[in-house]
């Protein structure tokens, strides 16, 4: 039986490998071996290895690397903690292949331990740009020590190529998230609304702003502005916790204050994956800086507002209004997005450009049939 290892740190990328986790563990030819690290540990960010564990997956370790810091350094430690921890965890579970999601510091200590103990990576999501992020040079990292690429899309497929990986090591099976919109049952507008306690008859943002990790020094005029910005809407506002990065306690802080200030705004720790894609249904606009808004909310026509530079290089739909970070660029973004009559038509035609919702299973496949044990496998041929 081939030994798969799965690690995740955060809430949106368990969410993002969900149906894959449940295609290994049901295949009878693969043995799925889950590691939880990161903000799946932390109290602070809704300790979401308890939603992991409801969900029935047995988890085979806990690494714990998230210190109680807020800063540059903490990461770098974190990453040093985590390349520590994962050997001695890959020494023990000895797996034949590591499947990992993206670009955060966790999946890249996790890719460095393994590339060391001569260990298969395959790696979800490569290719892609995210400018505005440490994320950019991560994701490259890891594309350069993996062995296996799953990009979501034949563009990013054909960056990895030029980068110099081979390219009968690149699969495009598509963005994982878009199985999510095509698999889970969505909650209706009752539901929803009872369930986050919220109406949503009102014009409602819905905004995740995750920290711009390559301008930690703007991070208070470029927080401050948005706020600012969303105050003068006027409209209801649900804001999503940050990413567990460097300035986003910052971010925390702000959000918490402004909505014990301003009464039609909520701060969701954890929303879940069926709450958060069902918001994506009923919301009007979606503010900040996710990924989401790229890959998720095409597929339900959602108008977003995109701030600044973190996404840059991605990909883009119909749907996206590009805004910088002053207040005025990110409100005249909004409105556009609400009151725009040729903007809201163009809606219409809006397509997803990121697959059709069947990742998990073409993924699958390629784990269990590639052959790790070629004496080529795991030596890298450049072809630049």
């Amino acid at each position: 039986m081939r030994k798969i290892a799965v690690v995740t740190g955060t809430r949106a990328e368990y969410g993002l490998l969900y149906w894959t986790l449940k295609e290994i563990a049901n295949d009878p030819e693969l043995e799925l071996q889950l590691i939880v690290t990161g903000s799946h540990l932390s109290p602070e960010f809704g300790l979401t290895k308890r939603d992991i564990e409801k969900d029935g997956f047995k988890i085979y370790d806990e690494v714990e690397i998230l210190l109680s810091s807020d800063t540059g350094q903490g990461i770098a430690k974190s990453i040093g903690l985590g390349i520590i921890s994962f050997a001695q965890v890959f020494s023990r579970l000895k797996p034949h292949i590591l499947l990992i999601l993206g670009d955060r510091f966790e999946v890249f200590a996790a890719a460095t331990a393994a590339m060391a103990l001569n260990i298969p990576i395959a790696h979800i999501a490569g290719g892609e740009s995210t400018e505005g992020a440490i994320d950019e040079q991560i994701r490259h990292a890891i594309t350069k020590m993996a062995h296996i690429h799953f990009p979501s899309c034949d563009y990013y497929a054909e960056r990895i190529i030029k980068m110099g990986e081979e390219e009968w090591r690149v699969y495009n099976v598509g963005a994982p998230g878009l199985e999510n919109i095509k698999k889970l049952k969505l909650l209706d507008k009752g539901e929803l609304e009872k369930s986050l306690g919220i109406r949503l008859d009102l014009t409602t943002l819905l905004v995740t702003y995750h920290p711009e990790t390559l301008e930690r020094e703007n991070i208070e005029q470029h927080v401050n502005n948005l706020l600012e910005a969303l105050k003068e809407t006027g409209c209801q506002i649900i804001f999503t916790y940050p990413n567990a990065d460097s300035g986003g306690r910052y971010i925390i802080g702000k959000i918490n204050d402004f909505v014990e200030k301003y009464k039609k705004a909520r701060l969701y720790i954890n929303l879940g994956q069926i709450r958060y894609l069902s918001l994506l249904k009923y919301v009007d606009v979606m503010v900040g800086n996710s990924s989401s808004g790229i890959i998720e909310a095409p597929s339900f026509k959602l108008p977003v507002v995109n701030i600044g530079s973190r996404q840059k290089g991605r990909l883009r739909a119909l749907n996206i209004i590009d805004v910088g970070y002053s207040k005025e660029e990110i409100l005249s973004g909004i409105r556009k997005a609400l009151y725009d009559e040729s903007f809201r038509r163009e809606l219409k035609n809006t397509k997803n450009l990121y697959g059709e919702g069947d990742t998990s299973k073409k993924i699958v496949s390629v784990l269990k049939t590639v052959d790790i044990n070629n004496e080529n496998f795991l030596m890298k041929k450049l072809t630049y």
